[in-house]
């Protein structure tokens, strides 16, 4: 059960970051947006590429940071400016990142084993041990949504928010909503990214591939977080998804562990996803039903006693 924990601790704050930016597109700008699973592997790409040219890790890390907020941006500006739906916007910056990413690599995938990363230093921290690497990624995420929530919490973070709630209301106010929806995208985009860059890192290795149901699993990770805690202001609804991101893993891997097919986990994700999603409605059906129960009961038995 120890090893279940480690593995879910440091796979959840690996994975925190993306689900951040799935909060930032969906839940904050209400914008569905399809790149995420194309600017993931972009960071990997970006990063495994010049680590093998030689070029310092952390380069790599900022350089995938900004990939991430132009290919998001990019998405933006083909919906706001030319009027391209939101899914089909998304769902061509991802088309287009496939190729981007294999001219990047120069091939399917790049091998990391013999390189020195900004991870190598904190391996060697306690040698066969995942704690110094738990500690780090949680440390990125707190800064991470620290920053978020600051941000947030700002005059254009609340355009943004504003945006997400009541883009016609806003925009009636003299807010360029083309710009907060842009920027929101431009953000969103950077922190998976950055996840991208820092698992790829951590893994060893980059891969074409690597980015496929990235987006599936920070939804899940989002509908987990927000059912355990149902956030009430952004604070706690950042605080959920990192909570919901590491219960996700956990929960994957005692499925593992009691026999689940690595092969199955995106069947076990899909489902996880849709039991999640029918909770709150199952929740208010038989919330109301039971309160109408009640309800009938009283009157019923006020009416035997006035008899």
């Amino acid at each position: 059960m120890l090893n279940i924990l480690i593995v879910s601790l440091l796979q959840g704050f690996e994975y925190a970051l993306v689900t951040l930016g799935v909060m930032l597109s969906f839940r904050v700008i209400r914008f569905p947006d399809l790149t995420i699973e194309g600017s993931f592997p972009l960071g990997g790409a970006i990063t495994a590429s010049m680590i093998a040219a030689g070029f310092r890790p952390i380069f790599g890390v900022g350089a995938s940071f900004v990939a991430g907020f132009a290919a998001g941006t990019l998405t933006g500006i083909l919906n706001t400016k030319f009027k391209i739906s939101k899914l089909l916007s998304g769902l061509l910056v991802m088309t287009i990142l496939f190729t981007i990413n294999l001219r990047i690599m120069g091939r399917s995938n790049i091998p990391l084993l013999y390189f020195q990363t900004v991870l190598t230093p904190i391996e060697k921290l306690i040698p066969k041990s995942s704690l110094p690497l738990i500690l780090f990624f949680f440390l990125v995420v707190l800064l991470s949504k620290w920053l978020v929530d600051r941000f947030l919490l700002t005059e254009l973070g609340l355009a943004l928010r504003a945006t997400g709630d009541n883009e016609q209301m806003i925009k009636s106010l003299g807010v360029d909503t083309d710009f907060t929806n842009i920027l929101g995208l431009g953000m969103a985009n950077a922190l998976i990214a950055l996840s991208g860059s820092l698992i790829t890192q951590d893994q060893g290795f980059a891969d074409i591939s690597m980015g496929v149901g990235v987006m599936v699993t920070g939804l899940a990770a989002m509908i987990i977080g927000e059912t355990l805690l149902r956030p009430r202001n952004m604070g706690w609804l950042s605080t959920a998804m990192v909570l919901g991101t590491v219960v996700y893993y956990f929960v994957i891997s005692v499925g593992l562990r009691l026999g689940l097919a690595p092969t199955d986990l995106k069947l076990a994700t899909g489902l996880m996803v849709a039991i999640a999603l029918c909770v709150p409605a199952l929740r208010d059906r038989y919330g109301v039903r039971r309160i109408l129960k009640e309800a009938k009961r009283r009157a019923f038995a006020k009416g035997r006693s006035l008899g």
